[in-house]
Order: structure tokens, then sequence, then C-alpha cells
């Protein structure tokens, strides 16, 4: 049988030693079959058990193998869309439960680094940092907007206070959130799993759903070994291929790049990020960056429609750092990676039940970390019974890409290009 290996990255050549774990061989029984052992799939997994639920999760190759391992490692909260752009489609009342759960999922990773005693290199603070006038009026009224729903940790920087913590002359300003943060976001995974297998589920590795047997005692079989569940939870994001075909037609793979320095030591790197927050600035197409533990710049931006790998990721990635940090113009760069997320027309998450006993997540759209974590908590809310808050997402509206899946690729490179076209005109 095939072994898939994780991608090489620095999180990768950095991750902490964790047993091997074993690929499903013949037929077991649960209560839960969690497919994915991503964020979603851990998260939803550790709220079972939690709550007393038998747990079995499917991993098609290794944990945080997807994006939850080869992503910026941000905290960032709320969705890739804001509460306002929520409000105005589904009105004021499901608005105002989805802004409740907008702050969520970063106090979830919190508190599941602390019970679980998970070592992630986690710190506080994230700048969203603006280019423009305008990008500035942005964070204005986005910081009003979250204080509308309860986050006051929240901090509207001029150019001379954002210098304090951005070592960047490009930015006019910028809102500091110290709810925000960063983690190393495979070593947060696989402490997640180890969290999952200390409460009694079980993780099998290098054992992807090839087939789910629907009905009232589904079934999902692997190429060596099957799961008899009464429910399963489907976590597979940009990695689930068209295991569930009706999840396909209104999502699209997309890939972000990843680059990673040789280490800076302390003097430069603290000239970089004085306070060790991490930073995304506020373009269309973003770029975001921050510091790892051991000092290392790692900076990411840029999207590929449809996933494919870029041939030379530094080449892509390199002259954005530069940009904002020409003093790094020696460094070597020592890591470079692409990773899949999710994309939706809408650009929020796709939460759902097919039929009575299988249920989903997908398509966080870039604005996975924090959603994730909330998303577990809410499938798992919904499989006790508790299903208020899994409703307010269910019941988004969702459309397909334009074209079907033959031209949603074109179609979204198409809106990328306009609207950085916008970044750059400054409008």
């Amino acid at each position: 049988m095939a072994n898939t290996p994780y991608p090489e990255s620095y999180y990768a050549a950095s991750a902490n030693a964790v047993p091997p774990r074993p690929a499903l061989q013949g037929e077991v029984e649960t209560d839960v079959c969690v497919i994915g052992a991503g964020y979603t799939g851990l998260s939803s997994a550790l709220f079972l058990l939690e709550n007393g639920f038998r747990v079995v999760v499917l991993e098609a190759a290794k944990v945080g193998f997807g994006a939850s391992g080869r992503n910026g490692g941000q905290i960032v909260n709320s969705y890739s869309r804001d509460i306002d752009v929520i409000e105005r489609s589904v009105g004021p009342k499901q608005a105002q439960l989805l802004g409740e759960m907008a702050f969520e999922g970063g106090r979830i990773i919190r508190e599941r680094v602390a019970k679980y005693n998970i070592q992630c290199d986690l710190k506080d603070g994230g700048v969203f940092a603006a280019i423009t006038a305008k990008q500035m009026g942005h964070l204005e009224s986005q910081k009003r907007l979250w204080e509308r729903f309860g986050h006051t940790q929240l901090e509207l920087m001029d150019q001379p206070r954002i210098r304090e913590v951005v070592g960047c002359d490009q930015y006019v300003g910028g809102m500091l959130d110290m709810s925000g943060g960063h983690i190393h976001p495979l070593n947060l995974a696989l402490g997640e799993a180890a969290a999952v297998e200390s409460l009694g589920g079980t993780i099998y590795e290098q054992s992807p759903a090839v087939r789910i047997e629907r009905g009232a005692n589904p079934v999902v079989h692997t190429p060596q070994g099957k799961v008899r569940a009464k429910f399963i939870i489907v976590a597979g994001n940009a990695y689930l291929g068209n295991l569930v075909p009706e999840l396909a037609a209104k999502s699209m793979p997309c890939g972000t790049q990843v680059i990673t320095t040789e280490p800076l030591g302390d003097a430069l790197a603290n000239s970089l990020l004085p306070r060790d927050y991490c930073v995304e600035d506020c373009n269309y197409l973003l770029d975001y960056y921050r510091l790892t533990g051991d000092k290392r710049l790692i900076f990411g931006g840029g999207v590929v429609y449809g996933a494919r790998d870029p041939a030379n990721i530094e080449a892509i990635i390199r002259p954005k750092m530069l940009k904002a940090f020409p003093q790094l113009k020696d460094v070597k760069i020592d890591y470079a990676w692409t990773g899949n997320f999710l994309l939706t027309l809408s650009r929020l998450p796709q939460v759902g039940r097919l039929g009575d006993n299988i249920y989903y997540s997908q398509g966080c759209s870039g604005h996975g970390v924090t959603y994730t974590h909330l998303a577990g908590k809410v499938l798992a809310e919904a499989l006790r019974g508790q299903a208020e808050r899994f409703d307010a997402f269910a019941d988004l509206p969702h459309y397909p890409f334009p074209g079907g899946q033959l031209l949603r690729t074109p179609f979204a490179a198409l809106g990328a290009w306009y609207y950085g076209l916008r970044d750059k005109l400054g409008f």
C-alpha cells in the first residue's frame, strides 16, 4: 500500500516526534467515523470524545498532511467574509449568532493548548497592516464592527505606532488584535491528535476513505478495511477529492505558497518584528508573515486557482518578502512549499448534513485555523442534538461556480486578477 509522507516544509522538518500510526486493517465499529485528521476532524473528534462518543479518525496520509500542517500559522478571527457581509446576506438574527461565534475559534485553540500541554510555539498578537488610507478606513470600520459583537482586544495604530511593531515602511497604519496570534500549525495538529488518543479515540493513517456506503448504518471503506458507524463527519476539505460528489460542485481547491528563511539571529529577527506579532496586509491577494520559534521568517502569499503546484515557489514569494524587508536580500531561503485550501464562491464555510447521519464542514476559503476549531465544536453539538449553531452555518446560501468544474478555475483567476489590479492601483 502507498505510504504518503509529509511534503517537504519547515513544519515537517521541525515537527515534534510522534509514534507511527497504523493503517486500518479489517473492520471496526464506532459511534462516529471522522474522515480527515486536519483541524476540522481533530477538533470534532476531541469534542465528541469529551462528551462520551466513541470515535475513529481516518486519514489518507498523515495527521495534519493538508492545510492544517502547511498554513501560515496565524490565528485570525472572524471569517473570510466578515460579519457585516453576512448580515446583508442573511439578516440580523442569523448574523448575530454567527457574529457571536466569530471569535470563538482562537479561544478553543488556547484552551486545547493549555489543557493538553501542546507544544506549538503559541504567541499572542496579530497585526492587520494597511497599505493605503482606504484600507485604514476599512480597519476603523472593522474595529467598530467587531466591538459590536463583544470583541474588544483591539488597538488602531497610526504610522508611528505600527513602526514600533513591524519594521517595514510601506504601511500607513494598522490594527492590532491581541486575541490573534500564531502557532506552529503542524505541531498543533500533532498535539491535538495525541489528545484524541489520550481520550480513547483511534486514528488510522495511510487510510484514505475510498467509498461511503450510505444508509441507516453507514460504512466508510478504505483500501484494506471499513468502519461501521452511527454517524460520519466529512472533514477532508481541499483534499477530499470526489468522495462526496455533491460537495465538489460548490467549492474549488486553491494553492497558497510559503517560504521560510534560514535562522536570522535575534538582532535581525527583532528588527523585523520587535514584539513577535504575526502580520497580514489588507490587500485582496494578501501577504502574511511571522517569526518562528527559532527566529526564521515565514512569508506567504499568492493564490494558485485549481491547486496546481508552481514550478518555482521562491521566485513567486521572495520578491514580495523583499518588498517588505529589503534588508533580507542576502538571506537564504531554506524551505518553500505550497498547500491547498478550499474556496467557496461566497468565501463562507459550507456546513450541512447529507441524509440523517453524514455531517460535513468545508470551504474555509483561506481563513481556516480558527474556524476549523469552532467547526469541530459546532458539529459535535449537532450530533448531540443541539443544532442551533450548526443550523446558523448550514442555512448560509451557497452557489456553484459559474461554468461548472471545467470553467471555475479561469473565472476565479479572472476575478483575482481584477482585485489584484485594484490593490495595485490603490482602489
